[in-house]
């Protein structure tokens, strides 16, 4: 494909030196493995563009240009049908960019939106019929500090009220903490990223056995099986995650979703081809069943279910 353009950008003009993250793939790889007719990119971002779209003031930090153009310029390429577009959290509570992404889609985007506690009903309302389906809470210190908990519980129960569900993005040796929290949220919570395993402990990871007990203890958990190059330790090809993505597709096929997290926002150690990404799918899902609820069946029921009861 044409080079994507991944020029830097301060957003707002901020002074300084230029950010000390990479800038996404110029020149994706065209992937060898053939995705399903249908298949969903379930995880990737929109960012700016910052001359129409503001950045947050509380940013910790300011990304490069990644607008819906090329979002979906990638998707064709990587052989893709559909996007969820996550808000991150450079953009705050303004959904506007990731709104502006889904109504340039056709109908092929879903989005999973940041909000307030107080968002007004009009506001939500507008949200849902821009293409949201879930509300993302982040428990991340590096990016958000002390996690509004309180907030969160109020933000709950308007998602709920929604029917929309809730996505969780922490840290596993957090989550013997955050689980009693993570629990008594209502609906569906899909957990990002694989609950971040230390995959440097391999499969008995305490972390992952945290994370792997919810999803046994409780069927409204899903998980997404993504980011591999956040999560390894031995770098490309990532070998090293790929029996964490294995074992999670094999015991809980029906509530694992896949995603790029293009355009791999904050990355400082390197920037992963998305082809090779696309890749990797049969290694973590070797059957076409397994491809297929992965890639279509899942995301389709979460995010397009009028569609899927239509068929």
């Amino acid at each position: 494909m044409a080079k994507l353009n991944a020029a830097k950008s301060m957003g707002d003009g901020l002074s300084g030196p230029a950010p000390d993250y990479l800038s996404f793939h110029p020149a994706p790889s065209r992937p060898a493995f053939r995705s399903p007719e249908g298949a969903v990119d379930a995880h990737c971002h929109v960012f700016g563009p910052a001359a129409q779209f503001n950045f947050s003031p509380a940013r910790k930090y300011t990304p490069v240009d990644a607008p819906a153009s090329q979002l979906f310029a990638l998707r064709d390429h990587l052989g893709f049908a559909r996007n969820v577009i996550v808000q991150a959290t450079c953009h705050g509570t303004d959904n506007a960019a990731m709104l502006d992404a889904i109504a340039r889609s056709e109908g092929r985007a879903r989005g999973v939106a940041v909000i307030e506690k107080d968002t007004s009903d009009t506001e939500l309302a507008r949200l849902h019929d821009g293409g949201v389906r879930g509300v993302r809470f982040n428990f991340l210190k590096r990016l958000v500090g002390d996690a509004p908990k309180d907030d969160y519980i109020r933000v709950a129960a308007r998602a709920a009220e929604m029917g929309w569900h809730i996505v969780v993005y922490f840290e596993s040796d957090e989550l013997a903490d955050l689980a009693p929290f993570i629990t008594s949220l209502p609906g569906t919570i899909v957990i990002d990223h694989m609950g971040r395993p230390d995959i440097a402990n391999g499969l008995e990871d305490p972390g992952f056995a945290r994370v792997r007990g919810l999803m046994d203890r409780d069927d409204r958990f899903w998980i997404k099986v993504s980011c591999p190059e956040r999560l390894t330790v031995a770098g490309p090809p990532y070998g090293d995650v790929v029996p964490f993505g294995r074992k999670l597709v094999a015991d809980y096929p029906d509530r694992v979703l896949w995603g790029t997290d293009w355009p791999h926002p904050n990355m400082r150690s390197h920037m992963p081809d998305d082809g090779a990404l696309v890749d990797m799918i049969p290694q973590i899902a070797p059957t076409a069943e397994q491809q297929r609820k992965l890639l279509v069946d899942n995301p389709m029921r979460l995010y397009w279910p009028e569609e899927q009861a239509n068929d």
